[in-house]
């Protein structure tokens, strides 16, 4: 019986009801030990009729065993598993130890288990009850949080009873109090009638209502000690330990160390360290522990703890080395108890825990992984291997989302100078953490530092670090770093067997580029844009290098393959860089509705991986976006978060996203004069060396005109026109036409230029820029008295901005429209407007002719997910079959 809970039970019983109702929910429970969580977990338990419950348990002797409760929760369910896509299935029974180690991000695990739970649920609902949380293993927690953020429509409830240093950020939480002091009275009364009214007063004043404190502190040490109130829970249950027979502390002591408390371990530890097995019956007696199904559980957390505290040290030291005996070599238990044997450098325990973390990056267990590191480092006597145990760990905390840890275990590296691979390992990782950290010049300067070191053992080595920092830099607006980024790659004078040509090519073409300008830099660039084969960092550095010479499809193609076998292969770490580049060419190439799908995914698999720079492109994206369609909340609201970004992190990209979104906002909303000012003051900073400099010239050209400021005109203007002699693409000229047709007060030279503008843009596919071009044309024509040419020119402008959904502009062509005497009334909203990002993304795709399970396992959602939206956007198609939705235009 739960007293006093009923508010409590009401807010778990609702997420039970939601996932009856075929909805997913996931609440969070928190609050201080002993104050009710487990009780309430066990209550949503029986309460969940009808409902398939699994289970598992944080325990703090398990945190560094790789998905120990994650196997625990998905055991009953594992038969099922046969049914997940391949690269799934290999993903889980891989991680879970039932299978080899498998391909693909660490996050594919957590992608298994939400597909496995959605298809249990497909049987009936399905309630997930994960207790003390807060001792998961870390690499359990890290896939519980992912499909805890991605649960939409599986009919799965998700509670977690947790403390509250575990982290678990965007959830519902729901915060358990002390029991009031009335009903704690009660439930005193009802647990010790024998009690004096004095005593039971005071115990519910110290108690401050915690249950357990309740039941405990009136049975074991006086209660009225100046201690926290966990400790004087421990000290209660140390106080009832102490009243055990010499057997009784001993088996508690072995249940406590061993990690599972498998019930035949313990015993045949205790036979080796001849203890009396009947001990552990006085135990289960006395309430402080239950045997059942070959376990051995402990009632209360704090009491294993204090099971384990009970004790002096060389008899904890004793129980380990027994246990780390009786266990096979290849078991992780082993390593972690013969490090808990150890009493100063031990090479045979550091050497198990190196095996085991390998063990745990095979099955993408990295916190498991770079704890056991660390912990073999710190036995380790040598100082080289104590440095390449530490530098592993760093690395491995750093794959799993844990940069403060990596910085941690780097610090403790001793100097390796005499190492040059040791040295390029530390100098690449430090610069990894500075870059995300935002402190990009440092990360420049590790890469440099790093591939001066391997140079004379592994020229290509050091030139990848090479050709990461002129990336590096060029983001950073540095054109001295760039400069000496190409110089050292000269230097290192690489052979063509070592593949990095085109890369070399277009870095030194960079460093050109920003000295001499576009002439000398352009044109070189353009042979990395042509690599479509190896790895997916070289092939996003060639989609990146697209943007800037204004190949589009180009980056477009690369992007997408990268993204492609990025999905099939489970390497979800690459997916955010791909995203920001696949973006930015869908946006370029005027595919609006997909770079906004793109962008909005890209966002919610950077929270996943761990990777916030990402994220202030794709928001600066997604603003310019919000700015062409004229939603000024979301824009204002999007630029602020990239300016918070170069504020941390100084990385001018996202920033000059940022800058350009706003001009392009105040521009098409009619404010010129605060367009150009914005442009201007932008470029007096960092944003001068972003490819934004050049791209938004056109829309300088036309703010400035339009308020007669033509001397900032003719800066931009010249500014683009020399980039597009470079680049010689059509849309580049035609638009480089436009911007000579807005500053050109004759008449016929204008309609020259504007002529050539719209024959070049028929050549091209950039619809946003030939609109503006359309619509510039137009509105010089009406001024020119030439209405009937104007009409032509402007309903076309009307009618491609219709399509890109860009409101304020295609008001702005129907405004000078009707001045040019036509009666043009709005066209209707096409079909795709009212998706969502998400739902354009899935009706494509269910028109492709995919399943919905081929379709969850691209997206990492569940099928049952994949139904929920499309039930939602057939009505908004007006279809009703999937295969009517194969007949609708779904263009971006």
């Amino acid at each position: 019986m739960l007293w006093g809970r009923e508010a409590d039970r009401a807010a778990t019983g609702s997420v039970l009801d939601r996932a009856r109702a075929g909805h997913s929910a996931v609440l969070v429970v928190r609050g201080d030990p002993g104050i009710g969580k487990s009780a309430l977990l066990d209550d949503a338990a029986a309460a969940a009729t009808g409902m398939t419950v699994l289970r598992c348990s944080g325990v703090e002797t398990e945190a560094e065993v790789p998905f120990a409760s994650l196997h625990q929760l998905l055991a009953p369910a594992l038969a099922r598993a046969t049914n997940l896509p391949d690269v799934q299935q290999a993903a889980l029974r891989g991680a879970l130890g039932l299978g080899p180690a498998a391909g693909g991000d660490q996050l594919l695990v957590g992608v298994a288990a939400l597909s496995l739970l959605a298809e249990l649920a497909e049987e009936r609902p399905v309630l997930c009850l994960i207790d003390d949380a807060h001792w998961l293993d870390r690499s359990s927690a890290q896939a519980l949080r992912f499909v805890a953020r991605r649960l939409q429509a599986e009919a799965v409830a998700m509670l977690l009873g947790a403390r509250d240093e575990f982290a678990l950020e965007g959830l519902p939480e729901h915060r358990l109090a002390g029991l009031d002091p009335s009903t704690a009275d009660a439930l005193l009364r009802q647990l010790r009638p024998d009690l004096p009214q004095r005593i039971r007063v005071r115990l519910v004043r110290d108690s401050a209502g915690n249950p357990l404190a309740l039941r405990e502190l009136p049975r074991g040490a006086p209660p009225f000690v100046p201690a926290a109130l966990p400790r004087r829970i421990q000290d209660a249950f140390a106080a009832r330990i102490d009243r055990l027979p010499p057997a009784g502390r001993a088996m508690l002591l072995i249940a406590a160390a061993a990690a599972d408390a498998d019930l035949g371990v313990v015993l045949r530890a205790a036979r080796e360290l001849g203890v009396d097995p009947d001990g552990l019956g006085a135990a289960e007696e006395a309430g402080l522990v239950t045997v059942a199904a070959g376990r051995i559980s402990f009632t209360h957390p704090l009491l294993r703890a204090a099971a384990y505290q009970q004790t002096t040290f060389d008899r904890r030291l004793a129980v380990h080395r027994a246990l780390a005996e009786l266990l096979p070599a290849d078991d992780d238990r082993r390593a972690w108890h013969l490090a808990a044997a150890a009493t100063g450098p031990d090479e045979e325990a550091a050497l198990a825990l190196e095996q085991a973390a390998d063990r745990a990056r095979g099955r993408k267990g990295y916190p498991a992984s770079a704890a056991a590191l660390q912990r073999s480092a710190q036995l380790t006597a040598d100082p080289v291997r104590r440095t390449r145990r530490f530098v592993a760990a760093a690395v491995a905390a750093n794959d799993a989302g844990q940069p403060d840890l990596a910085r941690r275990f780097l610090a403790s590296c001793d100097p390796v100078d005499a190492d040059p691979v040791l040295t390029a390992q530390v100098c690449e990782l430090r610069a990894r953490l500075a870059f995300d950290e935002g402190s990009a010049a440092s990360a420049h300067d590790l890469l440099v530092a790093g591939a001066l070191a391997l140079a004379p053992v592994d020229r290509r080595a050091a030139g990848l670090l090479l050709v990461d920092a002129a990336r590096n830099a060029w983001q950073l607006s540095d054109p001295p770093r760039v400069r000496e980024a190409a110089a050292r790659l000269h230097e290192l004078d690489l052979s063509p067997d070592d593949g990095l040509g085109p890369a070399v090519d277009a870095v030194t073409a960079a460093a050109r580029l920003l000295a001499d300008g576009p002439a000398a830099g352009v044109p070189a660039m353009r042979a990395l844009t042509r690599t479509r084969t190896g790895p997916p960092n070289l092939r996003l550095n060639a989609a990146f290098v697209a943007g800037l010479v204004g190949d589009f499809e180009a980056g477009r193609e690369i992007s997408q393959a990268v993204a492609d076998e990025s999905r099939a292969g489970g390497t979800i770490g690459w997916l955010p860089l791909a995203h920001v580049t696949l973006a930015a060419a869908e946006l370029y190439l005027g595919r609006f509705r997909d770079a906004v799908a793109t962008a909005t995914e890209g966002l919610q698999l950077a929270a996943d991986t761990g990777q916030p720079n990402r994220a202030g492109y794709l928001e600066g994206i997604l603003g310019w976006i919000h700015a062409a369609r004229g939603d000024t909340a979301e824009c204002v609201k999007l630029a602020g978060n990239c300016h918070d970004r170069y504020t941390r992190n100084r990385i001018a990209n996202g920033l000059a996203w940022a800058e350009w979104a706003l001009a392009l906002l105040d521009l098409g909303l009619g404010r010129p004069a605060e367009a150009s000012d914005r442009l201007d003051a932008a470029l007096a900073g960092p944003v001068r060396h972003q490819i934004q400099a050049v791209y938004s010239a056109p829309d300088q050209v036309e703010a400035a005109s339009r308020i007669g400021a033509y001397d900032r005109a003719e800066a931009a203007c010249a500014r683009f026109a020399e980039w597009a002699g470079a680049a010689r693409l059509d849309w580049a000229d035609a638009v480089a036409h436009r911007c000579h047709a807005q500053l050109e007060p004759s008449w016929p030279d204008a309609n020259r230029h504007f002529e050539a503008a719209v024959a070049a843009h028929a050549a091209s596919d950039r619809p946003w820029e030939a609109a503006r071009t359309h619509l510039a044309f137009g509105e010089r024509l009406r001024r020119e008295r030439r209405k009937h040419e104007a009409r032509t020119q402007l309903r076309t402008a009307a009618e491609i901005f219709d399509r890109l959904d860009a409101r304020p502009w295609a008001d702005r062509a129907r405004a000078e429209l009707r001045a040019a005497g036509a009666q043009d009334s709005a066209a209707a909203p096409s079909a795709v407007s009212g998706l969502s990002p998400q739902e354009l993304q899935i009706v494509r795709l269910v028109a492709a002719g995919l399943t919905n399970r081929e379709i969850g396992a691209q997206l990492f959602l569940s099928p049952k997910t994949i139904s929920y939206h499309l039930y939602r956007a057939f009505p908004k198609l007006n279809v009703s079959s999937r295969t009517q939705l194969a007949r609708l235009d779904l263009a971006g």
